[in-house]
């Protein structure tokens, strides 16, 4: 599906159903977008994201170096959705596509309706037709197999998989809903995994939740006699139908995909000082999820990677979310954003010491909640590995190969035994 322009609905406040917020516009190879003048005469409309899109008329280009408000890119499908697109329009070439193949407006309105955040994309600004799929998770485990293995399957497998196409990130996952209604997403194991990839993001976010970081509810389930986490949606209301507008780290720092590397904490911190509602308990909280990431060798820490609720006035850091450990046999390893004002990226506790100041932490406070990070992880590993079913075999895996890996405390002090 082509068109010259692309619709934007959005999810008001209170609203259970969404309304049009405005179009894009194709500009060479660039999308303007154009609020709608029925949205901004609505008394309850709100900037879609600023300083990036005001509420006002005329035409919007994106920021320098992007083909797509940050905003409206942060509910775009990522390399997962892609290759699911590639596969249902393409099917036959799609292992032999570059995903730059196909243009942004057909990502836009060949994804998934059930996409992150408040915004989706249609053809029509008339009536809103949602892309939602109903499907079990052993339908979309096969679907999923299938396309990793590059087999033909049916029409209603192609379906199926429409169900993951509007979910960020590199990995098989897709949108579910429970029996008792929450929204979930479901992030699926492969059979090439090389160690237990869904266990260990469940036994980390049950070890970040415990050591009292805010992180959302997880459940590690099987499927098929496969791993399958189930991540509760917070951009969604529990037992409504309305959506949570949010926004990616990324775009809190005016960065487009091909800029990520640029992406820093200090920036971050710098933008939670400034914009966030509560920004001193916001900056521990940021730090934590640092020094966090740093233990459990979790080098993903990308600005994708976090984000915060808009709600057209004030920002606030969303639970965290893809804890994804990652056992090595190497000793130096970096962080995805630099940790340090000059760009220090290294994963270790002294390079977060040194970071500090950018959280407004005195160095005592944040060896406080580096120790207290350190001696959770060593209270409750076991506990923790123990409920979401990691055997023997998979904690010496991960047990000072991603957590607590020995690196991580060279010029701090000793790793705890």
């Amino acid at each position: 599906m082509t068109s010259d322009r692309v619709y934007v609905w959005t999810w008001l406040a209170d609203r259970a159903d969404p309304v049009v917020a405005g179009a894009l516009d194709p500009v060479g190879d660039r999308l303007h977008f154009v609020y709608g003048r029925s949205y901004l005469e609505r008394p309850d409309a709100v900037p879609l994201y600023l300083p990036e899109l005001p509420l006002q008329p005329g035409d919007q280009p994106p920021p320098d170096g992007m083909d797509l408000a940050g905003c409206l890119a942060d509910g775009a499908p990522d390399a997962w959705g892609r290759r699911v697109i590639l596969r249902r329009l393409h099917a036959g070439e799609s292992r032999d596509l570059d995903p730059a193949a196909l243009p942004t407006v057909t990502y836009l309105l060949e994804s998934g309706s059930d996409r992150i955040g408040a915004n989706d994309f249609q053809a029509s600004a008339e009536t809103y037709v949602p892309r939602e799929i109903d499907a079990t998770l052993e339908e979309l485990l096969t679907a999923v197999d299938r396309l990793q293995a590059g087999e033909p399957f049916s029409e209603e497998i192609d379906r199926v998989l429409n169900a993951g196409s509007a979910v960020g990130g590199a990995r098989p996952k897709a949108t579910v809903t429970a029996a008792d209604g929450r929204a979930l997403i479901a992030k699926f194991s492969t059979p090439s995994d090389t160690y237990p990839v869904v266990k260990g993001e469940a036994v980390a976010m049950e070890l970040a939740r415990r050591s009292g970081l805010n992180v959302a509810a997880t459940e590690r389930i099987t499927v098929l006699d496969r791993d399958v986490l189930l991540v509760n949606r917070f951009d969604r209301i529990y037992g409504t139908h309305r959506r949570r507008a949010l926004v990616s780290a990324l775009t809190l720092l005016g960065l487009g995909e091909i800029y990520a590397r640029y992406a820093t904490y200090p920036d971050l911190a710098q933008t939670i000082r400034t914009r966030f509602t509560d920004p001193q308990a916001t900056l521990v909280e940021l730090y934590g999820r640092l020094v966090f990431n740093v233990l459990i060798g979790n080098r993903d820490d990308h600005a994708r990677n976090h984000a915060a609720f808009w709600d057209g006035h004030d920002l606030t850091l969303t639970p965290a979310y893809d804890l994804d450990p990652q056992p090595r046999d190497t000793g130096e390893a970096t962080q995805a954003m630099a940790v340090t004002r000059a760009g220090d990226r290294r994963s270790r506790l002294a390079t977060c010491i040194d970071a500090a100041g950018e959280f407004l932490l005195a160095e005592a406070q944040a060896r406080a909640i580096v120790d207290r990070l350190v001696q959770g992880i060593v209270d409750e590993f076991d506990d923790a590995a123990e409920a979401v079913g990691l055997t023997d075999v998979d904690r010496k895996l991960l047990w000072r190969r991603a957590f607590l890996h020995p690196y991580a405390f060279e010029d701090y002090g000793p790793a705890p035994a």
